[in-house]
């Protein structure tokens, strides 16, 4: 695991959690310097996903090390915690267990899926292979980067980098991560006092989300964005600003 802190150390804390076969400098690479601006940042990289040649094991034994980070270097509690795609599922891990404390609980667009075994186990086999066999062949990895770019507005960069992930992190770790997150459920009618979720709502995604995270936290604040899953942080500036501007408000509101 690793775990960076960088930008305003003066601030309020705001730890970092990316979404499936990301690191944290890839997922957040349009926004990190200006949430360091404000914000005391806790950065993650997951086992499987940190360059140390570790495998990540499941979403539960990695929550775990997230809360040891948190009570060893921050007394057990952080202001802030937001979570890109399946890096929400540790934000609702952290406040649904209680060992440590989140002022704000912030979650990225997420689809917060959850399944049995069976359902778990035959999703990863459709989906991880699709995740991992563009990056075979140059070809391939062309294709899907085009493909990237029209659907989420990427500039050719930013599709490159997003492309790089999954070619660069060992498939093993893919999985891992992917099939532990569906096992991985939170309970209806979270509520954990002085602490408040925040959603930012992709409305591109579909209302089913949108009544996802109504039922599973109580009186979530969510915030609705035109755009598709995630697009604020790889889509541009008319979808990055709002959903900044939307952070601070967040991290300003009291508990």
């Amino acid at each position: 695991m690793q775990f960076d802190e960088m930008g305003n150390l003066s601030d309020k804390t705001l730890m970092l959690l990316p979404g499936t076969a990301c690191d944290y400098q890839t997922n957040f690479a349009a926004v990190l310097d200006r949430l360091g601006e404000k914000y005391h940042l806790i950065c993650v990289n997951y086992d499987g996903f940190d360059g140390s040649g570790s495998v990540f094991p499941d979403m539960l034994t990695v929550t775990e090390k997230i809360e040891n980070y948190i009570r060893e270097h921050f007394d057990g509690r952080i202001d802030g915690a937001i979570g890109s795609s399946l890096g929400s599922s540790f934000v609702g891990q952290l406040i649904q267990r209680e060992n440590i404390h989140l002022d704000h609980g912030i979650f990225g667009s997420p689809d917060l899926d959850q399944s049995g075994k069976f359902s778990a186990w035959l999703q990863s086999k459709l989906v991880v292979p699709l995740l991992t066999s563009f990056t075979k062949n140059e070809k391939k990895m062309a294709k899907s980067k085009e493909k990237l770019k029209a659907a989420f507005e990427m500039d050719d960069e930013t599709a490159e980098n997003f492309i790089g992930c999954f070619a660069k992190f060992d498939p093993v770790s893919i999985k891992n991560e992917y099939y532990t997150d569906l096992l991985t459920w939170l309970r209806d009618d979270i509520h954990v006092e002085h602490t408040k979720a925040h959603f930012i709502y992709a409305k591109k995604m579909g209302e089913k989300y949108l009544k996802r995270y109504q039922k599973y936290f109580r009186d979530p604040d969510i915030r609705a964005f035109d755009m598709q899953h995630e697009q604020w942080l790889f889509g541009g500036e008319k979808y990055t600003a709002p959903v900044l501007k939307a952070i601070d408000e967040f991290m300003e509101m009291p508990v």
